[in-house]
């Protein structure tokens, strides 16, 4: 006589291959950031390690992927049904994480390459390539590629600090840029185009860590200037730019 209670592990969703073609299917957008995002980490290291391809060439599809990978969060966040060419829409545009690092690229497609450049699209690229990898992963199986789920483990357990390090270059990328323009790696209106990237990112609603990132500079900067030892002349600066840097960032909604 069969055994009417069957075991957990049948009644479960079906694994392996035609699941994942299964899921590849329903999930086309998600798949195609998962590919460009995994492209974008992969162009980054062909930059650094410049071994099978030119390091110029790498950058620049660095950039380009992280564009697709923009355009295609933003038509997720905004559908096509939705764009009007009205103020309160484009006020709505730049409230998207997404539309700040489409921006981004399109800003730095004419300047010349700089591995700061492809940091922080690198660590959002690695971050959320990691995460959308570990549900490949269950999709095929519990215990497909084990090593691949340590290392997709250690890169989530570092989430946070991977967000604080793509603020971080987010900010010290604004004076790097202002060297490049002085030295002619970059149009002189460049400096003052990525400030609005990063007068964008300092009020996002959804990634407060650039916002976090300055206070924590501003207040790293103070106690630096409250030390005795240092001369006043450097503390008098130090304060100086703190207050101007202070004076540039944007009104900030608060978030109920």
């Amino acid at each position: 006589m069969a055994d009417p209670n069957p075991q957990a592990g049948d009644t479960g969703p079906p694994k392996g291959m035609p699941a994942l073609k299964a899921h590849v299917i329903a999930n086309k957008i998600d798949v195609a950031l998962w590919g460009i995002r995994l492209l974008t980490v992969l162009c980054t290291i062909g930059y650094v390690l410049p071994i099978f391809n030119n390091a110029s060439a790498a950058f620049y599809k660095a950039l380009l992927a992280n564009a697709a990978t923009s355009a295609l969060r933003l038509h997720q966040r905004i559908p096509a049904r939705e764009i009007a060419v009205s103020r309160e829409f484009a006020s709505r545009l730049f409230l998207e994480d997404s539309a700040h690092y489409l921006f981004y690229s399109l800003v730095f497609m004419n300047v010349t390459p700089h591995i700061l450049i492809l940091i922080p699209i690198f660590l959002f690229a690695l971050l959320h390539a990691a995460s959308y990898s570990l549900t490949i992963l269950d999709t095929l199986g519990q215990n497909s590629m084990w090593v691949a789920r340590l290392l997709i483990s250690l890169v989530e357990f570092q989430s946070r600090n991977i967000l604080r390090a793509a603020a971080l270059a987010e900010i010290v990328l604004f004076p790097v840029v202002a060297l490049l323009a002085v030295a002619g790696g970059c149009g002189y209106l460049t400096p003052f185009v990525y400030y609005y990237f990063v007068m964008w990112r300092y009020a996002s609603r959804r990634n407060p860590y650039t916002r976090n990132t300055f206070r924590e500079l501003r207040v790293l900067a103070e106690s630096a200037a409250a030390r005795p030892a240092l001369p006043a002349p450097l503390r008098s600066a130090l304060l100086a730019g703190v207050r101007l840097v202070c004076s540039m960032a944007p009104p900030v909604e608060v978030q109920q």
